[in-house]
């Protein structure tokens, strides 16, 4: 049973102008994702910059998350590390909160063998009994897991259980899915990969889109759950000039202006990423327009 199936947002975190982070206004960006359809919530990846917290933050940030989701909808904790033991320890606690799984991205600037990978998912799954979905985004990380490697983990593991596949390979992809046997939950880890994931045996996506567009997201991964793809495809194509405009710069620069043009509080991004550059600020105020999300 999958931990969910359809549209999880990979949230983003406001931060007040003092860079603290702004839990009033993370408490009602997480209402207006659960009104609108949002399928499960992805707290502390990539886009909620967990990578500038410190660890105790990091933690804060997911305890405050579940306690005020309150088991509505799933939610599932970002805990990956390039450190095997740090990742085992933020696991351990993302489960004693309550999260009803964790996120784990492959080990980043360490670049570690398959078989380091193997032992660095595998002692974390040793370590907790929630389902465990892992995080392939070679793009950040310099390292790709290969579909063998992920196929052994989900078959050994009970609690590892899937695949956040952001590798834009869906040649990759879909040879994993041919040799899984049904083992493993895949999810699109691109929005504009949403309809070709899901077609090959997808459950879903982890959507930066979801922010700001949270139904619409929804309504693409329902069309093809329903086996409606052609409708999907139409609803994918709509939303690709909007998507290429969330990553004309590093996620989540974008997404946190396309926040603030919809009303949210979103803060400023910490340091390293900076401010959207007004050419790209401007096309994806047009595109939010043309999709209907603001006038």
């Amino acid at each position: 049973m999958a931990i969910f199936k359809g549209a999880g947002v990979a949230i983003a975190t406001p931060f007040k102008e003092n860079g603290e982070v702004n839990y009033d206004e993370f408490a009602r960006l997480i209402e207006f994702q659960i009104e609108n359809g949002t399928d499960a919530i992805i707290v502390c990846g990539t886009t909620g910059e967990a990578a500038t917290m410190s660890e105790k933050e990091h933690m804060d940030v997911v305890k405050f998350c579940i306690e005020k989701v309150n088991k509505r909808i799933p939610v599932i904790a970002g805990t990956g590390s390039n450190c095997t033991e740090t990742a085992v320890e933020l696991s351990k606690l993302a489960e004693e909160y309550g999260a009803d799984g964790v996120l784990l991205v492959t080990p980043y600037y360490n670049k570690a063998t398959q078989n380091g990978l193997i032992k660095h998912f595998s002692a974390v799954a040793d370590a907790i009994s929630i389902p465990i979905i892992l995080y392939n985004v070679p793009s950040r990380t310099g390292c790709n897991i290969l579909p063998e490697t992920v196929v052994k983990l989900c078959k050994e593991y009970k609690n590892i259980v899937g695949i956040k596949d952001a590798t834009g390979n869906i040649a990759q992809t879909s040879h994993m899915m041919q040799i899984a046997d049904g083992c493993i939950d895949l999810y699109s880890g691109n929005d504009d990969e949403i309809v070709p994931i899901m077609s090959v045996g997808g459950q879903g996506v982890i959507s930066v889109l979801s922010n700001v567009a949270p139904r619409q997201t929804h309504d693409i991964c329902q069309k093809c759950l329903d086996g409606d793809f052609k409708s999907a495809r139409e609803l994918q194509f709509k939303a690709l000039p909007l998507v290429k405009a969330l990553f004309s710069e590093v996620n989540p620069i974008p997404v946190k202006s396309a926040l603030k043009m919809i009303g949210f509080e979103a803060g400023p991004l910490r340091l390293p990423l900076t401010e959207m550059e007004p050419e790209h600020e401007a096309v994806l105020r047009e595109e939010m327009k043309k999709f209907g999300l603001m006038k």
